[in-house]
C-alpha cells in the first residue's frame, strides 16, 4: 500500500474518507488479467481492461463497448486501437483507473500523443490540465510540435498561447528543426498573420526548406502568404528566382509594385494617425488596423511654446486588445480621465495636484479631496492625454452637506472653440452627476458653477469620461454618507506623471500648466480661516 496514506489530514468528525484507498485500488487492476473481460491491442501490445471500467470513464468507450457497435456483440474479448501509441496509452490506462497523472515525468513525445487521446477519447479535464501544463513548458524546441497538434484538435486556448510565443521568438522558430514538421495549415496561418515578425527573405528560405523536408505537399499555398513586394530587387533574382518555386509573373509583379509604389523604403507614407487639429500631451496610445510596418514617421504640426516638436519616448507593437475607433479616435470603454492616462487638471483650485482625476472618491472632507473656483470667474478644466471619442462623463459634487449646485459644462479640443454639452444652470443639483450625449471629440472639459446654496465657491470632488457606473437617472443623487460609492477607476497603467508647474497660467501656451493656490473653504464662514499656501505644495 501507498506510504502516503499518513500524510492525509483526517476528515471531519462523522465523514468517512476513503477515496484514495478506492484509487490505489483500482490502480492494481491495470495491467492486471484478473477479472479483464477485455484485451485492448495497441501496437501489438496487450492491455487487459475491464469493461464496465472504461464505460464509466469514458463517453467513447461506453459507445464502444456498449452502444450496438460490433465491438460490443457477446463474445467479443479482443479489441485494437489503431493509431495509438502503446507507451502513451499505457499511460492514459492508468489515469482511467487511478485518476492520477504526474505530468512532469512524462516524455513529451508521450504527452502530446496522450493530449491527443485525451481529446479522442473524451477526457475533457484531462485534456485542459495537459493544456495548461504545456502553456507553462513552451521553448523553441517544443512550440511548433505543441501548435501543431493544438491546431488539429481545435484548442483555442493552447494554440493562441503557442502564436503570441512564436511571434515573439519568429527568427528563432524559422532555422529551428521543428518549424519543418509543422504541418501545411499550421505554417500558412503562423507566416500569414502580420504579428509574425521576421525579414522575408528569412520566411522563405524557411518555406523552402520546409518544402524540401515534405516533398510531397505543395507548397504554393503557403508562397502565396510570403509577401515578395517586401523582399529586395537583388533577394528576388537571386534567392527567389533559381528556386523555380514562384513563378516569374509573380517575381517581375513584385518588382513592380517596389518602382510604383514605395512606402516600405522610407519614401512615401500612409497616414495612420492624425491628430494634427488637436492639442495632444504626455503619452498618446494610438491605435489602427493591423498592417506591415518597416519605418514610422512622427510629425509634429504645433507646440503651444514655440516652434519645436519633442518626442521623448516611442514604442510600436502588436497587440490583442480589442479597440474601437471612429473618425480615426478611439472611443474608450473605460475612464482616460486619469493620471496614468496622462489626463490633467489645468485650471482649478486644490490641495493637491490633480486631485480631481486621482480616482479618490471617499476621502475629501471640508479642506481638502476637491477642485473648486470662484463662482463668476474661472472654471474647472481637465485635459485629456489626446483626442477621445466620448458620449458620456460623471461628476461628484462636494456633498458633506445639504448644499445645491447649479452648473454647465463645455467641451473643445482645442481650448478656443467651445460646445456646451450640459446645462445644469436652472437645476439644483447634488452629489453624483451623470452626464449622457451624442458621441463626439474631446480633448478639454470645462465645468464652471454658477451657484452654490451655501457661498460663492464651486466644488467638485471627483471627474471621470466616459462615465464606468450608471446612477439613477436624475442627477440629484442621495448624499455620500447613505450612497454606496464606486471604486476608484483603476490605472491605464501608463506612469508618466507631468511635471508641477511653479507658473500660474491658463492661457493655451501652458496648457500642461495647473494653478495650485489655498482653497476656499466650502462653507462661507471658514472663508477667513484658510491657511497660507506653501510654494512647495505647486
Amino acid at each position: 500500500m501507498c506510504d502516503h496514506r499518513h500524510l492525509r489530514s483526517p476528515p471531519p468528525a462523522g465523514i468517512v474518507d476513503h477515496v484514495s484507498f478506492l484509487s490505489d485500488n483500482l490502480s492494481d487492476l491495470v495491467d492486471n488479467s484478473d477479472y479483464s473481460d477485455i484485451t485492448l491491442m495497441v501496437e501489438n501490445v496487450a492491455f487487459p481492461a475491464h469493461k464496465v471500467i472504461l464505460a464509466t470513464r469514458s463517453e467513447y468507450f461506453r459507445a464502444l463497448l456498449y452502444g450496438g457497435m460490433k465491438e460490443s456483440q457477446p463474445g467479443t474479448t479482443q479489441i485494437e486501437l489503431k493509431d495509438t501509441s502503446a507507451s502513451a496509452f499505457g499511460i492514459l490506462l492508468k489515469y482511467m483507473y487511478s485518476g492520477r497523472l504526474n505530468l512532469l515525468e512524462i516524455k513529451d513525445e508521450n504527452l502530446l500523443d496522450i493530449l491527443g487521446m485525451s481529446h479522442r477519447y473524451g477526457f475533457v479535464d484531462l485534456e485542459s490540465a495537459i493544456s495548461d501544463y504545456l502553456k507553462a513548458i513552451l521553448n523553441i524546441s517544443n512550440v511548433c510540435l505543441i501548435y501543431d497538434i493544438a491546431n488539429m484538435y481545435h484548442l483555442t486556448s493552447l494554440c493562441q498561447v503557442c502564436k503570441e510565443f512564436i511571434d515573439k521568438n519568429a527568427q528563432e522558430i524559422l532555422v529551428n528543426e521543428t518549424f519543418f514538421t509543422l504541418s501545411q495549415s499550421s505554417i500558412k496561418e503562423l507566416i500569414s498573420r502580420d504579428s509574425f515578425c521576421a525579414p522575408e527573405n528569412t520566411i522563405f528560405n524557411a518555406v523552402v526548406k520546409w518544402t524540401e523536408h515534405n516533398q510531397g505537399q505543395d507548397p504554393s499555398p503557403i508562397l502565396e502568404c510570403i509577401r515578395l513586394p517586401l523582399m529586395s530587387m537583388n533577394d528576388l533574382l537571386n534567392v527567389v528566382r533559381p528556386t523555380s518555386l514562384v513563378s516569374p509573373d509573380s517575381i517581375l509583379d513584385a518588382i513592380k509594385l517596389q518602382t510604383e509604389s514605395r512606402d516600405m523604403d522610407d519614401k512615401d507614407y500612409e497616414r495612420v494617425v492624425d491628430h494634427s487639429r488637436y492639442l495632444c500631451r504626455s503619452w498618446q496610445t494610438l491605435y489602427f488596423q493591423p498592417r506591415v510596418v518597416r519605418y514610422v514617421r512622427v510629425v509634429g504640426t504645433h507646440n503651444t511654446v514655440n516652434r519645436v516638436f519633442h518626442l521623448v519616448s516611442f514604442d510600436c507593437l502588436f497587440i490583442n486588445k480589442p479597440f474601437v475607433l471612429e473618425q480615426g479616435l478611439v472611443v474608450p470603454s473605460e475612464n482616460v480621465a486619469t493620471i496614468g492616462a496622462g489626463a490633467c487638471v489645468i485650471e482649478g483650485v486644490s490641495r493637491s495636484r490633480n486631485a480631481l482625476i486621482n480616482g479618490d472618491t471617499r476621502h475629501y472632507d471640508w479642506d481638502s479631496g476637491y477642485t473648486c473656483h470662484q463662482l463668476g470667474s474661472g472654471a474647472i478644466i481637465v485635459q485629456l492625454a489626446q483626442p477621445y471619442i466620448i458620449d458620456s462623463m460623471r461628476l461628484l459634487l462636494w456633498d458633506c452637506d445639504d448644499r445645491s449646485y447649479s452648473y454647465y459644462v463645455e467641451v473643445s479640443t482645442d481650448q478656443k472653440s467651445w460646445y456646451l454639452l450640459a446645462d445644469k444652470r436652472k437645476e439644483q443639483c447634488k452629489s453624483w452627476q451623470v452626464i449622457k450625449f451624442e458621441k463626439r471629440p474631446v480633448t478639454f472639459v470645462k465645468i464652471v458653477g454658477t451657484h452654490n446654496t451655501a457661498n460663492e465657491v464651486f466644488h467638485c470632488v471627483h471627474f471621470e469620461c466616459p462615465a464606468e457606473m450608471t446612477n439613477p437617472s436624475n442627477n440629484n443623487s442621495i448624499p455620500r454618507s447613505a450612497s454606496p460609492q464606486p471604486p476608484g477607476p483603476s490605472s491605464s497603467g501608463l506612469s508618466h506623471q507631468p511635471r508641477p508647474s511653479m507658473h500660474q497660467s491658463h492661457s493655451s501656451e501652458n496648457y500642461a500648466s495647473a494653478e495650485y493656490c489655498p482653497h476656499e473653504a466650502p462653507e462661507a464662514d471658514r472663508q477667513d480661516s484658510t491657511s497660507s499656501h506653501d510654494e512647495s505644495e505647486n
